[in-house]
This record gives C-alpha cells, structure tokens and sequence, in this order.
C-alpha cells in the first residue's frame, strides 16, 4: 500500500515536470534562479573581494580588470557586492514567505475545514487586515520593530499573511467534501489526521504558484524597505540598500543603481514566469 502511494505521488510529479518543461521560458526561469542560489550560496568562493572592502584609491572606478563592475563611493568593489547580496534578497524573500505560508496555511486550513462562525471571523478579521496597505503595514511594523534586514523580514511575513490563507481556505472548501474525505470521517479520524492527510496535500497545488509568485513580490517590498532605510543597514549588501546607496549620485553614476535594479528585476520576473509555468502544470484542466 506504501509502495503504491510512494508511486503515485512520483508519478504525479513526474507528470509535473514533464509538463512544464513544455514551457521553455518557465524552465528558463527555473534555472535562473537555481543559478542565483547557488550564486548565494557560494558568494564567499565567488566574489572576487570581501563585500566590505574598501579602496579610498579606487573610488567610483570605472569597470576594469581589477573590478569587472568598477566600485562605489567608499571604493567597494561592485561585483562582489551583488554576489553577496544576493544571499541577502533571496533570504529575505524564502523566510518572508515561509512565514506568511505557514501562518496562512494553518489558519486557511483550519477555517476551511471547521466552517461556521469560526470562519466567518476570521475571514472578517482578515478583511480589516487587508483594508490596511500591505506597504503601509510592513514600513509600521518594521519602524516599530527598528530598522534591520531581519524586522523587515518579519514584517513583510506578517503583512502578507492573509493572501495564503484565503487561498488554502477557497481550496479546502472545493475539496472538503470529496468522497475521501467523507471515508475518513466514517473510520473516525481525528480532525488533524483529515486535514493533513487528506486536505492539505489535495488543497496545496493552487498555494504553490501563489507562495512562487510571493517571492517575487517580497523580494521587491524588502527593497523599497531597504531604499526607505527600514531593511538591510550598512554595510549589508542587499540589492535594495546598494539602490538606496547610489540614489543620490544617480545622475554622475547611474550604473551603481542600474546593476542592483537590473539583478531584482529578472530575479523578480524570473519567480513570476515560473509561477505562471507551474500554474499550467499543476492545472488538472490542462491535462489533455
């Protein structure tokens, strides 16, 4: 029984990926960002300089052989700077979504399943919560909080929680009723057993794409925090704060904002055009 259920699951993730490898672009993107985590992740191996090192000699350099990229006012080389702040973005974008998806999840899923006044408040609730700016509520958050990479983190997690919840809720209502279900219920299954056994995993297709796409959206709102001074603080090389950086000395150096913008902007569409891939491969409509 284990083997067969091991084999289905494979096979659906096989049928998965077979499915959206026919889309180039979104395998494209896959790998794009596959390159720019183990970028991060290597940074330390990769970076020609230590992201701090400074060069009074080499201020604003232009691009040579010594800093492919060229340097910024304080004469840190460029290059290694976005290396290193790639870490500092994607970090800030998986752990801001990890926290919305799985506050989102828990409460979606139990409001989805019980039903009832439990649901009707707290999708009220959530209501009130979403009349709030999400930016609004992340730069009050984070300005309560102090001014860090790691409170910005928080309060984008916390602002974006509502979406994921709505979303595991509108999924559980399609499939809370299903004959599977109904079977576990009859065997006398504990409610938990049900909701993690049953209707997260045949509910969780849709919020995949979402939490995909939500990166790309968190790692743009870390930046405007950054560039507002309520994210990353010097010298921490997070692609939002290397913009703030140079937004004063954009017309004599626009590259020192242009290589940071660049950098979010397809790392930002990358996650968004594969969101869009795994949403037709996920799409039971689309099968045939």
């Amino acid at each position: 029984m284990n083997e067969t259920v091991t084999w289905k699951k494979k096979s659906r993730m096989g049928e998965t990926w077979r499915r959206l490898q026919k889309n180039k672009v979104a395998v494209v993107c896959l790998f794009i960002i596959l390159a720019v985590f183990l970028i991060a992740i290597f940074a330390a191996q990769i970076a020609p300089y230590p992201y701090a090192k400074q060069d009074y000699s080499s201020i604003y350099s232009p691009p040579s052989r010594e800093h492919l990229l060229g340097t910024d006012q304080l004469g840190r080389d460029i290059l290694s700077r976005l290396i290193y702040g790639a870490g500092q973005s994607l970090q800030l974008a998986i752990v801001s979504t990890a926290i919305a998806s799985i506050i989102g999840i828990v409460i979606g899923a139990l409001a989805g399943y019980y039903g009832g006044w439990a649901d009707n408040l707290t999708m009220r609730f959530f209501d009130i919560y979403q009349s709030i700016p999400m930016f609004l509520l992340c730069v009050t958050l984070a300005a309560v909080m102090g001014p860090s990479l790691t409170n910005a983190t928080l309060a984008i997690g916390i602002s974006m929680i509502p979406g994921p919840a709505r979303m595991m809720r509108a999924s559980i209502l399609s499939v809370r009723e299903m004959e599977y279900v109904e079977s576990a219920k009859l065997v006398n299954a504990s409610s938990a057993h049900i909701i993690m056994k049953y209707i997260i995993p045949n509910a969780i297709a849709p919020l995949i794409v979402f939490v995909t796409m939500s990166m790309g959206m968190n790692m743009l709102a870390g930046a405007a925090m950054s560039y507002i001074g309520l994210g990353a603080q010097p010298p921490v090389p997070e692609w939002g704060a290397m913009v703030s950086d140079a937004r004063n000395i954009m017309r004599d150096h626009g590259t020192l904002a242009l290589y940071p913008g660049v950098c979010i902007m397809i790392v930002v569409l990358a996650f968004n055009l594969l969101g869009d891939g795994l949403r037709d491969a996920l799409d039971p409509r689309l099968k045939n």
